[in-house]
């Protein structure tokens, strides 16, 4: 089950702190849905064809029309930054930051447990093991007033609920869904730095949509106009990849095979000359990147890397269309469903999140903030709602529209086979089979399937639980 959404007192706006990170579908009572038979790999209806994005987008009349040019993707992250209270305004953020805000803040996310945990090896989790987790938030070290500070990410990080690497699980054997897991950063992301775990080894961070706990070699420190100036001006590259990594250089080990996700966007040294080397690489095959590193005293610093022709990248954000949205989905398809970002992927909103940042379109981190964000084209449903208004507006989804159920957010992909398809990252999913009986499959990852026959316990469907539908959209501001 996903963590409970807390909202809290703000700093200067509120920090929406914990996770609806998609582990699974909550239940509900419903009339079950008809028997229907399983084809290619177990999954009702799936073809081989329809697990590649070319058929789906020769379905479209228009496939290549602008959903929202530049100008309105920028108007509507405008929106989103105003009306959405799950995004935090960095450069909003106090100088001096009071002492009870930053308890506050910390307590929101940083709660002990109250129920058994195991660890990797399905051993309880000790009452004296969680008392040093919670004795490492250094709760009594906060000053009266802590001047803030600000740095840039420099590689792949966790985002975790206690300052601690101790994984930690709701039952023996399953290892995947770790608790004090929130999400993940990463290189070149903004952060502002409210406080310091008990050993030094940790700092809680705000970033844009999300705050947690860090591994404090992760972030350099730097003056608001370096931080706020990296990549504020172009040329840039965007990652249009799923993963991209920088060149191998023992030279600069800390730019060395950097994993970079889709929708980061670094700004490239374009005057960088023909015949320098970089890090020891000519460059003609790579393009010139600017990345921030952490140096020993943990100041920030930005330095050069090379960034392959070969590992994907654009210009600039893509044009948001309904063939591109496909076919950066697809570039997901398959990989490992890791909750709140775990095994160096993502899971469910984190999938729908980065899909949209190669857009330049921003997103609250969590399904629980996505779903209800009042920046987006919402279509509300309740328990009143029946399967008729539900059925009515599944016949109208879009390619790209976001279909939300308790804890678990999925893509709209097409119709096909007479049922409408999605592409999302999940943990697991069930339906009936030819004879009657709810299979469940572990999916575990980003996968193809249609909508209408996926349940959520015998007797509730994925339509059924249908919370919320999210469309990206240009907003009347008046």
């Amino acid at each position: 089950m996903p963590s409970p959404s807390q909202r809290l007192a703000p700093l200067s706006r509120a920090l929406i702190l914990a996770a609806a990170l998609c582990a699974g579908p909550a239940f509900a009572l419903s009339p079950p849905a008809s028997p229907a038979p399983a084809s290619y790999a177990g999954i009702i209806g799936l073809e081989d064809a329809l697990l590649a994005p070319q058929p789906w987008i020769a379905k479209l009349p228009n496939a290549n029309a602008l959903i929202l040019d530049r100008a309105a993707i920028q108007a509507q992250n405008t929106r989103m930054r105003q009306l959405d209270g799950s995004i935090i305004d960095l450069r909003a953020l106090p100088a001096l930051l009071p002492q009870v805000l930053v308890r506050e803040h910390i307590a929101g996310i940083s709660k002990a447990p109250t129920r058994t945990l195991y660890d990797v090896q399905g051993k309880q989790v000790s009452a004296a093991q969680l008392q040093a987790v919670t004795a490492n938030l250094g709760l009594d070290a906060i000053p009266a007033t802590r001047p803030i500070q600000y740095g840039l990410v420099v590689h792949r990080a966790a985002l975790r609920a206690f300052p601690t690497e101790l994984r930690v699980f709701s039952s023996q054997g399953d290892t995947d869904i770790d608790r004090f897991q929130e999400s993940a950063l990463f290189p070149g992301d903004a952060v502002a730095v409210l406080h310091e775990s008990a050993d030094g080894k940790w700092v809680f961070v705000a970033s844009e949509r999300y705050a947690a706990w860090m591994e404090k070699r992760f972030v350099g420190v730097g003056s608001a106009e370096q931080v706020f100036g990296y990549g504020a001006t172009g040329p840039y590259r965007v990652i249009t990849a799923g993963k991209a990594f920088t060149a191998h250089t023992p030279e600069e080990p800390r730019v060395s095979d950097l994993q970079l996700e889709m929708g980061v966007r670094v700004p490239v040294l374009a005057d960088w000359p023909v015949m320098d080397p970089v890090n020891g690489q000519q460059a003609h095959a790579g393009h010139v990147i600017q990345l921030p590193v952490r140096n020993d005293d943990g100041s920030l610093a930005l330095v050069p890397a090379l960034l392959p022709r070969s590992q994907e990248s654009s210009s600039d954000y893509l044009p948001l269309t309904q063939a591109n949205l496909i076919t950066q989905a697809f570039k997901f398809l398959g990989e490992r469903y890791g909750w709140g970002h775990s095994y160096d992927t993502r899971d469910c909103s984190g999938f729908v999140s980065e899909i949209y940042r190669s857009f330049g379109v921003l997103l609250p981190r969590n399904t629980s903030a996505q779903a209800i964000s009042p920046a987006l084209d919402r279509l509300p449903f309740t328990d009143k709602d029946g399967k008729a208004k539900r059925n009515e507006a599944i016949a109208k989804l879009q390619v790209g529209d976001l279909i939300y159920i308790p804890g678990h957010v999925m893509m709209m992909l097409g119709e096909a086979n007479g049922m409408t398809w999605v592409i999302h990252d999940t943990s697991g999913g069930s339906w009936f089979d030819g004879s009657g009986k709810r299979v469940h499959a572990s999916l575990n990852g980003v996968s193809v399937t249609p909508l209408q026959p996926m349940m959520a316990s015998d007797t509730a469907s994925y339509i059924d639980r249908m919370t919320n539908i999210q469309r990206i959209r240009l907003q009347d501001t008046k």
